[in-house]
Protein backbone atom coordinates (compact mmCIF):
# COMPACT_ATOMS: atom_id res chain seq x y z
CA UNK A 1 0.00 0.00 0.00
CA UNK A 2 1.03 4.02 -0.10
CA UNK A 3 3.42 4.43 2.36
CA UNK A 4 2.35 6.63 5.18
CA UNK A 5 3.60 10.18 5.27
CA UNK A 6 3.37 13.10 7.57
CA UNK A 7 2.47 16.03 5.43
CA UNK A 8 4.05 18.43 7.89
CA UNK A 9 7.28 16.84 7.66
CA UNK A 10 7.19 15.93 4.06
CA UNK A 11 10.86 16.89 2.30
CA UNK A 12 10.83 17.81 -1.12
CA UNK A 13 11.50 14.12 -2.60
CA UNK A 14 8.66 12.75 -0.63
CA UNK A 15 6.75 15.41 -2.17
CA UNK A 16 7.48 14.88 -5.70
CA UNK A 17 7.41 11.09 -5.40
CA UNK A 18 4.06 11.09 -3.80
CA UNK A 19 2.64 13.85 -6.63
CA UNK A 20 5.09 13.51 -9.36
CA UNK A 21 2.17 12.39 -11.51
CA UNK A 22 -0.08 15.42 -10.73
CA UNK A 23 2.31 18.20 -11.35
CA UNK A 24 3.14 16.21 -14.55
CA UNK A 25 -0.31 16.70 -15.91
CA UNK A 26 -0.25 20.38 -14.44
CA UNK A 27 2.75 21.18 -16.52
CA UNK A 28 1.36 18.84 -19.89
CA UNK A 29 -1.80 21.23 -19.80
CA UNK A 30 -0.25 24.79 -19.24
CA UNK A 31 2.40 23.70 -22.36
CA UNK A 32 -0.37 22.78 -24.42
CA UNK A 33 -2.69 25.88 -22.93
CA UNK A 34 0.47 28.71 -24.13
CA UNK A 35 0.64 26.91 -27.36
CA UNK A 36 -2.52 26.15 -28.07
CA UNK A 37 -4.98 28.44 -26.37
CA UNK A 38 -8.01 27.11 -27.67
CA UNK A 39 -7.11 23.92 -26.02
CA UNK A 40 -8.82 25.44 -22.66
CA UNK A 41 -11.91 25.54 -25.04
CA UNK A 42 -14.80 24.44 -22.71
CA UNK A 43 -16.32 21.89 -25.74
CA UNK A 44 -12.65 20.42 -26.60
CA UNK A 45 -12.31 19.99 -22.76
CA UNK A 46 -15.26 18.11 -22.47
CA UNK A 47 -14.69 16.13 -25.73
CA UNK A 48 -11.09 14.97 -24.08
CA UNK A 49 -12.99 14.00 -20.79
CA UNK A 50 -15.32 11.82 -22.82
CA UNK A 51 -12.61 10.39 -24.65
CA UNK A 52 -10.36 9.83 -21.48
CA UNK A 53 -13.52 7.70 -19.62
CA UNK A 54 -12.91 4.78 -22.02
CA UNK A 55 -9.25 4.10 -21.31
CA UNK A 56 -9.83 5.31 -17.69
CA UNK A 57 -12.46 2.12 -17.15
CA UNK A 58 -9.83 0.34 -18.82
CA UNK A 59 -7.02 1.91 -16.43
CA UNK A 60 -8.75 1.32 -13.53
CA UNK A 61 -9.74 -2.39 -13.95
CA UNK A 62 -6.31 -2.93 -14.66
CA UNK A 63 -5.49 -1.35 -11.47
CA UNK A 64 -6.85 -4.28 -9.46
CA UNK A 65 -4.72 -6.62 -11.57
CA UNK A 66 -1.23 -5.07 -11.46
CA UNK A 67 -1.71 -4.67 -7.29
CA UNK A 68 -1.79 -8.32 -7.41
CA UNK A 69 1.12 -8.49 -9.40
CA UNK A 70 -0.29 -9.28 -12.52
CA UNK A 71 -0.98 -7.74 -16.04
CA UNK A 72 -4.00 -8.14 -18.54
CA UNK A 73 -2.77 -7.62 -22.21
CA UNK A 74 -6.26 -8.60 -23.36
CA UNK A 75 -8.56 -5.40 -22.40
CA UNK A 76 -8.73 -3.99 -25.34
CA UNK A 77 -9.77 -6.97 -27.20
CA UNK A 78 -12.69 -8.13 -24.18
CA UNK A 79 -13.44 -4.31 -25.13
CA UNK A 80 -13.91 -5.20 -28.55
CA UNK A 81 -16.34 -8.20 -28.04
CA UNK A 82 -17.99 -6.88 -25.54
CA UNK A 83 -18.92 -3.50 -28.03
CA UNK A 84 -19.81 -6.12 -30.71
CA UNK A 85 -22.31 -8.37 -29.14
CA UNK A 86 -23.76 -5.07 -27.04
CA UNK A 87 -24.65 -3.84 -30.53
CA UNK A 88 -25.71 -7.08 -31.92
CA UNK A 89 -28.65 -6.80 -29.04
CA UNK A 90 -28.96 -3.02 -29.92
CA UNK A 91 -29.82 -3.13 -33.19
CA UNK A 92 -33.13 -4.21 -31.89
CA UNK A 93 -35.24 -1.57 -31.65
CA UNK A 94 -37.72 -3.75 -29.73
CA UNK A 95 -35.06 -5.12 -26.86
CA UNK A 96 -34.26 -2.12 -24.11
CA UNK A 97 -30.90 -0.80 -24.19
CA UNK A 98 -30.60 -1.81 -20.58
CA UNK A 99 -30.45 -5.46 -21.91
CA UNK A 100 -27.33 -4.75 -24.49
CA UNK A 101 -25.19 -3.48 -21.55
CA UNK A 102 -26.11 -6.46 -19.72
CA UNK A 103 -25.13 -8.36 -22.74
CA UNK A 104 -21.62 -6.10 -23.02
CA UNK A 105 -21.18 -6.68 -19.34
CA UNK A 106 -21.57 -10.43 -19.32
CA UNK A 107 -19.51 -10.97 -22.02
CA UNK A 108 -16.84 -9.01 -20.23
CA UNK A 109 -17.48 -10.89 -16.76
CA UNK A 110 -17.17 -13.98 -19.01
CA UNK A 111 -13.54 -13.22 -20.74
CA UNK A 112 -12.33 -11.78 -17.64
CA UNK A 113 -13.21 -14.58 -15.35
CA UNK A 114 -11.74 -17.25 -17.66
CA UNK A 115 -8.48 -15.22 -17.39
CA UNK A 116 -8.87 -15.46 -13.92
CA UNK A 117 -9.43 -19.45 -13.93
CA UNK A 118 -6.48 -20.04 -16.25
CA UNK A 119 -4.08 -17.89 -14.18
CA UNK A 120 -5.02 -18.47 -11.00
CA UNK A 121 -5.93 -22.30 -10.94
CA UNK A 122 -4.19 -23.68 -13.94
CA UNK A 123 -1.00 -21.37 -13.21
CA UNK A 124 -0.74 -20.21 -16.38
CA UNK A 125 1.25 -17.02 -16.25
CA UNK A 126 -0.44 -13.75 -16.57
CA UNK A 127 1.74 -12.60 -19.49
CA UNK A 128 0.79 -15.40 -21.70
CA UNK A 129 -2.59 -16.36 -20.37
CA UNK A 130 -3.59 -12.97 -21.13
CA UNK A 131 -1.95 -12.90 -24.24
CA UNK A 132 -3.74 -15.68 -25.69
CA UNK A 133 -7.26 -14.29 -24.98
CA UNK A 134 -6.19 -11.14 -26.97
CA UNK A 135 -6.23 -13.55 -29.81
CA UNK A 136 -9.03 -15.31 -28.88
CA UNK A 137 -11.62 -12.26 -27.95
CA UNK A 138 -9.85 -10.77 -30.86
CA UNK A 139 -11.24 -13.66 -33.32
CA UNK A 140 -14.53 -13.98 -31.48
CA UNK A 141 -15.58 -10.44 -32.32
CA UNK A 142 -14.69 -11.07 -36.10
CA UNK A 143 -16.67 -14.38 -35.94
CA UNK A 144 -19.64 -12.25 -34.51
CA UNK A 145 -19.54 -9.22 -36.73
CA UNK A 146 -18.20 -11.56 -39.89
CA UNK A 147 -15.58 -8.38 -39.68
CA UNK A 148 -18.41 -6.03 -40.27
CA UNK A 149 -19.38 -2.79 -38.57
CA UNK A 150 -22.68 -3.59 -36.63
CA UNK A 151 -24.54 -0.23 -37.37
CA UNK A 152 -28.66 0.85 -36.72
CA UNK A 153 -28.27 0.93 -32.85
CA UNK A 154 -31.45 1.97 -30.76
CA UNK A 155 -31.79 5.30 -29.76
CA UNK A 156 -31.64 4.53 -26.33
CA UNK A 157 -28.15 2.80 -26.09
CA UNK A 158 -26.62 5.53 -28.28
CA UNK A 159 -27.30 8.46 -25.66
CA UNK A 160 -24.72 5.77 -23.23
CA UNK A 161 -22.16 7.39 -25.22
CA UNK A 162 -23.17 10.57 -27.06
CA UNK A 163 -25.29 11.75 -24.45
CA UNK A 164 -25.26 14.07 -21.43
CA UNK A 165 -26.49 15.32 -17.82
CA UNK A 166 -26.63 19.31 -18.38
CA UNK A 167 -22.82 19.84 -19.49
CA UNK A 168 -20.96 16.83 -18.19
CA UNK A 169 -21.25 13.98 -20.89
CA UNK A 170 -23.06 10.46 -20.12
CA UNK A 171 -19.64 8.47 -20.14
CA UNK A 172 -17.63 10.81 -17.75
CA UNK A 173 -20.68 10.01 -14.98
CA UNK A 174 -20.15 6.25 -15.27
CA UNK A 175 -16.14 6.74 -14.82
CA UNK A 176 -16.92 9.00 -11.83
CA UNK A 177 -19.32 6.41 -10.61
CA UNK A 178 -16.75 3.65 -11.17
CA UNK A 179 -14.31 5.36 -9.45
CA UNK A 180 -16.19 5.75 -6.46
CA UNK A 181 -17.12 2.07 -6.33
CA UNK A 182 -13.42 1.03 -6.98
CA UNK A 183 -12.24 3.04 -4.02
CA UNK A 184 -14.57 1.65 -2.13
CA UNK A 185 -13.35 -1.76 -2.75
CA UNK A 186 -9.98 -0.62 -2.90
CA UNK A 187 -10.06 1.55 0.29
CA UNK A 188 -12.50 1.16 2.81
CA UNK A 189 -13.52 -2.61 2.32
CA UNK A 190 -11.33 -5.79 3.52
CA UNK A 191 -11.11 -6.57 0.12
CA UNK A 192 -8.60 -4.15 -0.54
CA UNK A 193 -6.49 -4.92 2.17
CA UNK A 194 -6.95 -8.48 0.25
CA UNK A 195 -6.13 -7.22 -3.14
CA UNK A 196 -2.81 -5.10 -1.62
CA UNK A 197 -1.89 -8.28 0.30
CA UNK A 198 -1.84 -10.99 -2.64
CA UNK A 199 0.11 -8.49 -4.51
CA UNK A 200 2.79 -7.57 -1.95
CA UNK A 201 3.60 -11.11 -0.78
CA UNK A 202 1.10 -13.80 -2.19
CA UNK A 203 2.94 -16.83 0.04
CA UNK A 204 1.75 -14.66 3.52
CA UNK A 205 -1.38 -13.29 2.27
CA UNK A 206 -2.00 -17.19 2.04
CA UNK A 207 -0.42 -17.96 5.20
CA UNK A 208 -2.71 -15.29 7.06
CA UNK A 209 -5.86 -16.95 5.96
CA UNK A 210 -6.70 -14.77 2.08
CA UNK A 211 -7.80 -17.32 -0.87
CA UNK A 212 -5.23 -16.11 -2.98
CA UNK A 213 -6.37 -17.83 -6.20
CA UNK A 214 -10.27 -16.35 -5.65
CA UNK A 215 -8.33 -12.45 -4.91
CA UNK A 216 -6.39 -13.21 -8.73
CA UNK A 217 -9.56 -14.18 -10.35
CA UNK A 218 -11.61 -11.30 -8.91
CA UNK A 219 -9.04 -9.02 -10.59
CA UNK A 220 -9.22 -10.19 -13.70
CA UNK A 221 -13.18 -10.58 -13.81
CA UNK A 222 -13.27 -6.70 -12.35
CA UNK A 223 -11.01 -5.93 -15.51
CA UNK A 224 -13.20 -8.14 -17.57
CA UNK A 225 -16.47 -6.25 -16.34
CA UNK A 226 -14.74 -2.59 -16.61
CA UNK A 227 -13.21 -4.01 -20.32
CA UNK A 228 -17.41 -4.93 -21.13
CA UNK A 229 -18.48 -1.59 -19.84
CA UNK A 230 -15.86 0.56 -21.94
CA UNK A 231 -16.26 -1.53 -25.05
CA UNK A 232 -20.56 -0.75 -24.33
CA UNK A 233 -19.55 3.35 -23.49
CA UNK A 234 -17.20 3.22 -27.43
CA UNK A 235 -19.77 1.60 -29.32
CA UNK A 236 -22.25 3.89 -28.52
CA UNK A 237 -20.40 6.91 -28.82
CA UNK A 238 -19.45 6.05 -32.28
CA UNK A 239 -22.91 4.53 -33.23
CA UNK A 240 -21.82 1.52 -34.55
CA UNK A 241 -20.15 -2.01 -33.32
CA UNK A 242 -16.04 -1.97 -34.94
CA UNK A 243 -14.62 -5.10 -34.94
CA UNK A 244 -11.30 -2.95 -34.75
CA UNK A 245 -12.32 -1.24 -31.79
CA UNK A 246 -10.04 -1.68 -28.72
CA UNK A 247 -6.57 -2.34 -30.51
CA UNK A 248 -3.59 -1.16 -28.30
CA UNK A 249 -5.63 0.21 -25.86
CA UNK A 250 -4.18 -2.12 -23.49
CA UNK A 251 -1.05 -0.22 -24.41
CA UNK A 252 -2.72 3.16 -22.92
CA UNK A 253 -4.41 1.06 -20.15
CA UNK A 254 -0.86 -0.23 -18.37
CA UNK A 255 0.59 3.32 -19.21
CA UNK A 256 -1.83 5.30 -16.93
CA UNK A 257 -1.67 2.71 -14.48
CA UNK A 258 2.24 2.75 -13.81
CA UNK A 259 2.55 6.46 -14.44
CA UNK A 260 -0.30 6.83 -11.96
CA UNK A 261 1.93 5.10 -9.17
CA UNK A 262 1.17 1.81 -9.36
CA UNK A 263 3.93 -0.81 -8.69
CA UNK A 264 3.98 -3.72 -11.79
CA UNK A 265 5.52 -5.69 -8.84
CA UNK A 266 2.25 -5.23 -6.86
CA UNK A 267 1.11 -4.77 -3.76
CA UNK A 268 1.48 -0.71 -3.93
CA UNK A 269 -0.41 1.67 -5.74
CA UNK A 270 -3.36 4.41 -5.98
CA UNK A 271 -6.79 4.85 -8.04
CA UNK A 272 -6.24 8.18 -8.20
CA UNK A 273 -3.05 8.46 -9.57
CA UNK A 274 -3.80 6.12 -12.61
CA UNK A 275 -7.08 8.68 -13.07
CA UNK A 276 -4.34 11.21 -13.50
CA UNK A 277 -2.05 9.01 -15.83
CA UNK A 278 -5.42 8.91 -18.25
CA UNK A 279 -6.04 12.23 -18.35
CA UNK A 280 -1.87 12.43 -19.27
CA UNK A 281 -2.44 10.32 -21.83
CA UNK A 282 -5.62 12.15 -22.87
CA UNK A 283 -4.33 15.54 -23.01
CA UNK A 284 -0.97 14.34 -24.74
CA UNK A 285 -3.11 13.12 -27.61
CA UNK A 286 -5.40 15.83 -27.43
CA UNK A 287 -3.24 18.58 -27.56
CA UNK A 288 -0.77 17.15 -29.90
CA UNK A 289 -3.62 16.20 -32.65
CA UNK A 290 -4.17 19.96 -31.80
CA UNK A 291 -0.68 20.97 -33.17
CA UNK A 292 -1.04 18.50 -35.90
CA UNK A 293 1.79 16.79 -35.05
CA UNK A 294 2.34 13.24 -37.01
CA UNK A 295 0.83 10.27 -34.95
CA UNK A 296 3.97 8.06 -36.07
CA UNK A 297 5.85 10.93 -33.39
CA UNK A 298 2.70 10.30 -30.79
CA UNK A 299 3.69 6.67 -31.11
CA UNK A 300 6.84 7.58 -30.11
CA UNK A 301 6.54 10.11 -27.60
CA UNK A 302 3.95 7.78 -25.75
CA UNK A 303 6.68 5.07 -25.42
CA UNK A 304 9.02 7.47 -24.12
CA UNK A 305 6.39 8.13 -21.71
CA UNK A 306 6.11 4.44 -20.66
CA UNK A 307 9.57 3.30 -20.11
CA UNK A 308 10.20 6.51 -18.27
CA UNK A 309 7.00 5.85 -16.31
CA UNK A 310 8.69 1.87 -15.39
CA UNK A 311 11.90 3.58 -14.78
CA UNK A 312 10.61 5.76 -11.88
CA UNK A 313 8.97 2.59 -10.72
CA UNK A 314 12.02 0.22 -10.40
CA UNK A 315 13.96 3.15 -8.94
CA UNK A 316 10.87 3.60 -5.99
CA UNK A 317 10.84 0.21 -5.52
CA UNK A 318 14.42 -0.80 -5.49
CA UNK A 319 14.43 2.70 -2.48
CA UNK A 320 11.92 0.99 -0.36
Amino acid sequence: MEKIINYKKMTAGQFFEKFATLIGLLAVITIFAILKPKFLDVNNIFNLLRQASINGLLALGMTFVVLTGGIDLSVGSILGASGIFAALVAQNQNIPWFVAVLVGLGIGFILGSVNGIVISWLKVPAFVATLGMLSVARGVTYLASNAQPVPGLSEGFLKIGGGSVGIIPIPVIILAVVFVICSILIYRARYGRYIFGVGGNAKAARVSGINVKKIKWSAYMIAGVLSGLAGVVLTSRVSSGLAMAGQNYETDAIAAVVMGGTSLAGGRGRLWGTLVGVLIIAVLNNGLDMMAVSSYWQLIIKGLIIIAAVMMDSLNSSND
